[in-house]
C-alpha cells in the first residue's frame, strides 16, 4: 500500500514539491553560510519525493539553541515558501477523493516544512523495530 501510496504522490505532488526543494538547496549553497540550509533542503527534497513508509521524528537536538536560531534563519531562506507550496499542495489534492491521504500527508508536511532542523526522517520499520527493543530492569539485591 505504501508503494501505491508513494507512486501516486510522485506523479500529483511530490515532483514538483522535491523541485522547489532541490531549488531551495542549489540557491542556499551559493553561500557559504547557506550549506547547512542547503544539506537540510536536500534532505527533504528525497522526503518529499518519497514520504510514506518514512516518519519524522524529533532528535535530542529539536530544542538546543543554536537548533531553534537554524530554524529562524530556515524560515527567513525559503522555509515560508515551502510550506506554503504544501499547502497548495494539500488543498487541490483534497479536491479529490482519491487525492484526499495525500492531501493530509501534504498538511503534515506543513510543519516539517517550515521548522526541519532538530528532525530526523526514519523509516517506519525502523522505527517499530527500536521500539520492540525491551529494556530489561536492573537486578533487586537479595534481601
Amino acid at each position: 500500500m505504501r508503494t501505491i501510496g508513494n507512486l501516486l504522490w510522485l506523479v500529483l505532488a511530490g515532483w514538483w514539491i522535491a523541485l522547489g526543494y532541490l531549488a531551495a538547496g542549489v540557491l542556499n549553497l551559493i553561500t557559504i553560510i547557506g550549506i547547512p540550509f542547503g544539506l537540510q533542503s536536500f534532505k527533504l527534497a528525497g522526503y518529499a519525493l518519497w514520504p510514506f513508509g518514512r516518519v519524522v521524528v524529533t532528535t535530542e537536538a529539536g530544542y538546543r539553541p543554536l537548533t531553534i536560531i537554524g530554524n529562524i534563519i530556515w524560515l527567513l531562506l525559503g522555509g515560508v515558501e515551502l510550506a506554503l507550496a504544501h499547502l497548495v499542495a494539500g488543498v487541490l489534492l483534497c479536491l479529490t477523493i482519491i487525492g484526499i491521504p495525500l492531501g493530509i500527508a501534504s498538511f503534515k508536511m506543513v510543519w516539517l516544512a517550515l521548522v526541519p532542523f532538530g528532525k530526523a526522517i526514519v523509516r517506519e520499520r525502523d522505527l517499530v523495530a527500536s521500539a520492540r527493543v525491551v529494556h530489561t530492569p536492573p537486578e533487586l539485591p537479595a534481601a
